[in-house]
């Protein structure tokens, strides 16, 4: 055990998950590739979990930084902030939500909190709706409405959690169905669960579920759902936190893939945006948003220094259509990854959308999980210099590939070979 590991354990609590047997200390990073202390170089395809969006010392974000930081790095939200207020112009606008007013947090697990606090005021109930394998942080209220119980600590909660299906197509009881059949049992479920509780005040989901493995329902689910929830004047919550920016190539937003009946009237972001450095917000329509009758601040949300980065960053995946690459180069990986699985008896499926691909691994010749074939895979990767993470919930476990947009066609070409030679070493 590594100096540092010793201390980490002796210091920090047991319950903190760090990646690998011998866990490795990141200490620098170039585009899409980092460097550990020992001085080994890895192709980075999981970016501090979805986080750094368009590259590792990006030129552009370090250099915003680096004058904001010789300027002044925080007020407050008591004073007017030019850098938050124009983040928040760009936001609004490229929410498609009407109206839109911006707040930001510090954290995707803040952004949510502060989502449930506006939907429960507003709607005067603390009933809310969630999918099951959801993930939705690490707070009190956040862990409340998680739907994976390998990240649900505790069963106590300030709200009255309902789960609904449908944020995994291909496992349950639905799973045999077509997309359009799968679709309606969902609705129907969601109609009759309503039928028996007190009117909720939201529902909250992730277009494509994260920290669950990467798993989505089809195309149009959430806009079915939110016909129903619509009628009854139920909120729909879209948790971006790993989904937006562009991940998913298709789409800015992942709820775009739902937007049959109109985009949702709260939505939160964080990860990508600050590119790594500490940026949460909520978007909402601005008489959800301007429910609360009493004052509120935040300290840290909206700094001037990380708003900087934020308007850097966001700036440069625009102008390098960083979504579009992420749609060309995630599908290449994603056929390529697919090729490889359709060899591999413990690949039980490839799926995902743009730079955000699941690999789910079970017991060859089984449908059962295989945790054990998850970690030799993440070991094996390492050892031949990638990074990538890994997730599931409820009896699954999976790989996880998200690396930065700006992912070239070689380096998933690279990343690809690794992945299979770590897969074909089970």
């Amino acid at each position: 055990m590594s100096d540092l590991h010793a201390r980490h354990r002796s210091v920090l609590p047991d319950w903190l998950a760090l990646y690998y047997e011998d866990p490795i200390e990141i200490t620098h990073g170039e585009g899409r590739h980092v460097w550990d202390s020992d001085g080994n170089k890895y192709l980075d395809f999981f970016g501090g979990i979805l986080t750094t969006m368009t590259a590792h010392a990006l030129p552009e974000v370090t250099k915003a930084v680096s004058e904001q930081a010789g300027r002044i790095l925080h007020s407050s939200t008591l004073y007017l902030n030019r850098q938050m207020v124009e983040l928040a112009e760009r936001i609004a606008q490229l929410s498609g939500i009407p109206d839109a007013r911006v707040f930001f947090t510090t954290s995707g697990t803040e952004a949510n909190d502060t989502a449930l606090l506006l939907a429960t005021t507003h709607r005067r109930s603390n009933t809310i709706l969630a999918m099951r394998n959801s993930y939705h942080g690490r707070s009190f209220s956040a862990v409340g409405i998680t739907g994976n119980r390998g990240w649900s600590p505790t069963s106590l909660s300030p709200l009255q959690t309902l789960y609904v299906h449908g944020g995994v197509r291909t496992r349950g009881p639905y799973a045999s169905l077509s997309d359009a059949d799968f679709i309606a049992a969902c609705v129907d479920d969601l109609k009759d669960l309503l039928g028996h509780t007190r009117p909720p005040a939201a529902l909250i989901a992730e277009p494509i579920q994260g920290v669950g493995g990467f798993t989505s329902g089809p195309d149009g689910l959430y806009a079915a759902f939110r016909e129903v929830l619509a009628e009854r004047g139920i909120l729909w919550i879209a948790d971006e936190v790993q989904t937006g920016w562009g991940r998913t190539g298709d789409h800015f937003w992942g709820w775009q893939a739902h937007g049959q009946n109109g985009p949702p009237d709260i939505l939160t972001f964080a990860k990508g945006i600050g590119n790594g450095s500490s940026i949460g917000g909520v978007v909402a329509r601005a008489e959800i948003m301007n429910c609360l009758d009493s004052n509120s601040i935040s300290t840290f949300g909206g700094t001037q220094i990380t708003m900087a980065a934020g308007l850097a960053n966001l700036t440069y995946l625009l102008e390098h259509d960083l979504q579009g690459n992420a749609r060309r180069v995630g599908g290449l990986l994603m056929e390529r990854l697919r090729a490889v699985a359709a060899q591999v008896p413990h690949v039980r499926e490839v799926r995902g959308r743009g730079l955000m691909l699941g690999v789910e691994l079970v017991k060859p010749g089984t449908d059962r999980a295989d945790p054990d074939a998850a970690a030799a895979v993440l070991e094996a990767t390492r050892a031949g210099g990638l990074l990538i993470g890994k997730g599931g919930g409820h009896n699954t476990s999976a790989l996880r590939i998200a690396p930065p947009l700006s992912l070239t066609v070689a380096e998933a070409e690279e990343g690809a070979a690794i992945l299979e030679s770590a897969l074909r070493s089970l």
